[in-house]
This record gives structure tokens, C-alpha cells and sequence, in this order.
């Protein structure tokens, strides 16, 4: 190579990238780029000479001054000199003559740019610019070419991985459904179990209230039939108490039955907690449902939490009752653990609190209309459930983890509650879930419902 060049072309250098395996979040970082920087004052036929010497070098990045102002593939330069006339009129002129005939749009991205993404940019390129390479600008300020060939490799290794992520995913779905439907038959079993020797107290608590009733009339009769008693009657008297069991008799028969019957409304909600599907939707009382399962979840307020029911006129609604049974438990319990913490953190500084906000959840169903968004349609009617709580709210950056985990991308990454929630809705029933925040203010949960 003449002197005058050896300063304005740096020998082609490839970076290995990194060792690590590519993943769902690899960046442009991770893969091989070539740096071949040359001044644009320098001839065709030198950097000819380099793309001879490397074959697999995919481009030319080009500088002004040492200023990047654009790049030249290998795949153009090539075109230009061997059209005819070609060699005569670019091999002895400088890169900047080739360039003003051989310019077109590069893609230029940051090499902080995840692979997934740098895909989706190339594909919105013209047909044509397919195969060019990638402009990567560094965080020094440097600039690297990607060859199209190791992007598209890398693309077909990550998108093995989440195939194989959302495979194993899958798998393991199918065996917790098997697993839970396997659990909800045992607790189905167990409840029907405890329901039995509850249905033998329930039925017999009217009869020994009758029977106590009737005693404590005989023994009254016997009391004025007899004008004195013996001091042994009057002894055991004294001894059990009887003035008192007399009056505590009729109290601890009725504790009993309204422990009784607790326990068989929570047995009840259990098996609808717990009810397996079938293929088809059925009609449900979503009030019903509700009411099992905050009875469900009352042992988790702990007496701190006030629940209010605003429960509008609702009809019988098609849909897969455990499955939105599980979408309203996430979410309640989503709010639950929320005032917690506010009311724990509450508590923590109560002496520095002027007032103390007593944790609230609010439900209010209602059926609603809404505008058709095509013309000369009807307007379509919905089932609203609102679960408002009160606590300090979402910020934004939490707000946004949710909306992702809604996405597909994110829950073959991570799958949440929530997630599962949004997928039975949407796509099970053909509703909406919708969720606002506002710090300070509180969180609310939309289920809309189509009514058909």
C-alpha cells in the first residue's frame, strides 16, 4: 500500500462479542462486528484490495476528518466496479466520488439495542437493503458494521430459546392444571366430607332447641306444682349453675348455629373456588361468587379492612366459573396485600400522621352500555366489576411492569397473577381488564364482561 494511505485506512479488526449464551434480552453487544474505518479521501482500489484480503468483511465505514458520515457495503462497492466502464471511473477516484453515486439509508442503532428488536427494524427496511450490514454506534462514540448473516443467526438462536422457554413453559402449565384440577377434586371431596357431619348438626340443632326448650318448661312446671323442694334439689341447682344455664342455654344454641352455619358457607364457597370447568361456559351469579370468596379471604384482613358491596341488578352471566373465580381472588388479594403494607407503614408513623385512613375495598357491579365503534351497529352491553381500594397507589414504572407482563413477549419470560388474570379474561371470555393508579389516591380493577 502507497505511505500517503497508511494513515487514512485502519486495518480491519472483528470483535469476538461476548462468551456468554445469547438470551431473550441479548444486545447488539454480545455478537461479532467488524470495525474498518476509511478516510473518504482514499481510492476505490485500496479498500478493493482489503475486501480481497477478507472475504468475509461486510462493509467499509467511512470517515471525513475523522468523522463518521456514512458506510459503503461490500455488496455495493463490488456493484458499482464491475459495471462497465466501472473500474476506469471508481478504482483511481476517491471513496467520496464512489459515494456520491453508491449512497443509501443505513440502519444505524445503538449497540445497547436487544437483538429481538434490531430484527424487527431490519425487516422494516426495503427488500433491496435486506442484506446490508448494520451501522452499531458504541458508547465511546465508535461505530462498528454487523453483518446481516450473524444478526439473523443470533435472531434464530433466541427464537429457539423462547420456543423452547414457552415449551418447557407450557409443559408446566399442563402439569399445574393437572395438579390443581387433581387438588380441587380432593378439597371438592373433603368438603363434601365436613359437609356431612355439618348437615347432621344443622339438622339436629332444631330439635335439641326444642327439646331444651321443652325441659326447662317441664322443669318449671315441677317448680310450681311443688310448693318446697329438698335441700339436695336445691344443692344441685347451686352446683350446675341453673339461673344462669337456664338464660345461656338458648345463646349457646344459637352460637352453635350460626357457627354452623359459617362453616357450611365456607365450605360452599371452597367448592366453587375449587369447581372444575368443563368445555363449555355456564351461567353463574357473580355475586355469589364474590361473596365466597371474600368469605374466603377473610382471614387475611384480620379485621383492618372494611369491604363495601355496591351490588347493582346483574343477570346470570356465561362463563367458566373457577377460572373467574381465580381472576377475582388474584385481584382482591392483590389489593389486600396492598392496604396491608399501607396500613403497617401507616402504623410505623402514626405519630408523625395527622390522619390515619381506615383501608377500604370497594366492589361495584353494574351493567353498562357502550358505543359501537362501527356504524349502524348496536351498541354493546357489559357486566362491570370495579375493585376500587384506597391505598398509596402504583407509580409508573410499576404501572408499566403490568401492562408488559400483559404482553406475550413478557409471559413466556415471567408469567404473574395478574398476567394469568388479563389471559382468562381476554381470551377465555372475550372481556377487557382495565386498571388505573394514582399515587396517593389508590388502585382500581375493571372486568368487563360481554353479555351475549
Amino acid at each position: 500500500m502507497p505511505q500517503e494511505f497508511s494513515c487514512l485506512i485502519s486495518s480491519p479488526v472483528l470483535s469476538v462479542g461476548s462468551d456468554r449464551d445469547l438470551g431473550l434480552e441479548s444486545t447488539l453487544q454480545e455478537l461479532p462486528m467488524y470495525n474498518f474505518q476509511v478516510e473518504i479521501s482514499c481510492t476505490g482500489a485500496e479498500v478493493a484490495n482489503y475486501f480481497v484480503k477478507h472475504p468475509l468483511l461486510p462493509g467499509v465505514i467511512l470517515l471525513e476528518q475523522g468523522k463518521f458520515i456514512g458506510m459503503i457495503s461490500r455488496r455495493r462497492l463490488l456493484e458499482f466496479l464491475i459495471r462497465p466502464y466501472g473500474q476506469e471511473l471508481f478504482v483511481k477516484e476517491g471513496l467520496d466520488v464512489l459515494y456520491s453515486y453508491a449512497r443509501t439509508a443505513i440502519l444505524l442503532l445503538p449497540d445497547t439495542t436487544s437483538i429481538l428488536t434490531a430484527i424487527q427494524h431490519t425487516l422494516r427496511r426495503s427488500p433491496e437493503f435486506l442484506a446490508e450490514p448494520i451501522v452499531v454506534q458504541t458508547a465511546a462514540n465508535t461505530y462498528r458494521l454487523l453483518d446481516m448473516h450473524d444478526l439473523n443467526l443470533a435472531s434464530w438462536q433466541i427464537q429457539g430459546i423462547e420456543t423452547q422457554v414457552r415449551y418447557e413453559r407450557s409443559q408446566a402449565q399442563m402439569i399445574q392444571n393437572d395438579k390443581m384440577a387433581s387438588l380441587g377434586r380432593l378439597v371438592d371431596g373433603v368438603a363434601h366430607e365436613i359437609l356431612d357431619p355439618v348437615g347432621f348438626i344443622w339438622g339436629n340443632l332444631t330439635y335439641v332447641s326444642n327439646y331444651s326448650q321443652d325441659l326447662l318448661k317441664l322443669i318449671a312446671a315441677y317448680e310450681k306444682g311443688l310448693p318446697s323442694t329438698s335441700e339436695a334439689i336445691k344443692q344441685l341447682k347451686e352446683e350446675i349453675e341453673f339461673d344462669f344455664l337456664e338464660q345461656d342455654l338458648s345463646k349457646a344454641l344459637t352460637s352453635i348455629r350460626t357457627g354452623a352455619e359459617r362453616l357450611k358457607k365456607l365450605v360452599a364457597g371452597l367448592q366453587n373456588f375449587c369447581h372444575i370447568d368443563e368445555v363449555y361456559p355456564k351461567p353463574m351469579d357473580l355475586h355469589a361468587g364474590l361473596d365466597s370468596i371474600i368469605l374466603l379471604i377473610k382471614s387475611r384482613l384480620k379485621g383492618e379492612i372494611e369491604i363495601i358491596k355496591n351490588y347493582g341488578q346483574l343477570p346470570p352471566v356465561s362463563c367458566f366459573m373457577g377460572q373467574l373465580n381465580q381472576v377475582l381472588m388474584n385481584i382482591l388479594i392483590q389489593s389486600v396485600d396492598a392496604l396491608l403494607d399501607e396500613a403497617a407503614r401507616q402504623q410505623l408513623h402514626l405519630e408523625n400522621t395527622k390522619t390515619f385512613n381506615k383501608p377500604r375495598i370497594e366492589i361495584n357491579t353494574a351493567v353498562i352500555s357502550q358505543e359501537a365503534t362501527k356504524p349502524n351497529a348496536p351498541d354493546s352491553r357489559w357486566v362491570s366489576i370495579c375493585i376500587v381500594d384506597n391505598s398509596s397507589g402504583m407509580s409508573h414504572e410499576s404501572q408499566q411492569q403490568i401492562i408488559e407482563s400483559f404482553s406475550v413477549k413478557k409471559r413466556a419470560d415471567k408469567e404473574t397473577s395478574l398476567a394469568v388474570s388479563y389471559r382468562i379474561i381476554t381470551a377465555r371470555h372475550g372481556g377487557k381488564l382495565n386498571f388505573r393508579s394514582q399515587l396517593g389516591v389508590g388502585t382500581e380493577f375493571e372486568i368487563l364482561l360481554p353479555l351475549v
